[in-house]
């Protein structure tokens, strides 16, 4: 068995470990509950329709695109995947503590597996995007191309900051909290439920100094083409490799020190 899932510390068994761990994750969070699946359309779901609400039956709408549900929803979903990953960061080492000293695995996996397993909920709740396109009647535009590059780039972009959290929140545990406290601004300093073009003069440069804001440019440029924002899509890209790069260096330097804290 060892040989056909290869020897230890090959990437081709390093790449079965982090698969193996993923899914271990998925079954774990499904198995113990009873709705299993739906909950990874449930939260998208209803916070869209939330704010969908708010924004169209209370308030006169000034933002977004048309149908307002698809815009929302288009964003809001890699929004649940980024947000589920970087709360997990925070612990991805002190939940198995025992494992990640006594492995002989890269401690890298314990990142992988949490975009793995996050980005495939990710894409079980699709499916719901898909329905009210239908059934809104939205154009499915030439953007829907750029869909897939999205989910790369987001994981590029995860991957980084995985790296640099995890060990950072071994060494100082305040740093929990405050990401935390990040995220809550994040959501809304990010075009989730309004678009980069809906910002007031003077604010040209947060779409550029925001990488998922051309992340989310390119998943909603499936079906809004307008929503495309050349500038700031080379910006996430940019941001997402530098990141990651910054990240590698970071966990390099840090490994030994977490270790000996776990």
């Amino acid at each position: 068995m060892s040989t056909a899932i290869g020897a230890p510390g090959s990437p081709r068994r390093n790449l079965h470990s982090l698969w193996v761990l993923s899914a271990r994750d998925l079954r774990v969070r499904y198995a113990t509950s009873w709705l299993g699946y739906l909950w990874s359309v449930l939260d998208p779901l209803v916070m869209s329709l939330i704010y969908w609400f708010v924004f169209t039956q209370i308030f006169h709408r000034s933002v977004g695109s048309d149908p307002y549900i698809v815009f929302l929803i288009a964003a809001l979903l890699p929004w649940v995947w980024f947000n589920a990953c970087v709360s997990d960061f925070t612990r991805a080492f002190q939940r198995d503590a025992k494992l990640v000293r006594s492995t002989a695995m890269p401690r890298t996996i314990w990142i992988g597996r949490i975009v793995l397993s996050k980005g495939i909920e990710f894409l079980f709740a699709l499916p719901v995007l898909v329905l009210f396109v239908v059934f809104s009647g939205a154009e499915v535009t030439w953007g829907v191309l750029w869909f897939p590059v999205a989910i790369i780039v987001q994981a590029i972009l995860l991957t980084g900051l995985g790296l640099i959290l995890a060990p950072l929140c071994v060494l100082f545990e305040d740093l929990e909290r405050t990401t935390k406290l990040v995220l809550r601004a994040l959501f809304y300093a990010t075009p989730i439920i309004y678009s980069a073009t809906d910002l007031p003069e003077g604010f040209g440069w947060l779409p550029l100094a925001n990488p998922l804001d051309g992340i989310f440019s390119m998943y909603r440029s499936a079906f809004f083409a307008e929503q495309w924002n050349t500038a700031s899509v080379v910006a996430s890209v940019v941001w997402s490799i530098g990141l990651l790069i910054v990240g590698i260096f970071v966990f390099r330097g840090l490994e030994r020190d977490v270790l000996k804290e776990l």
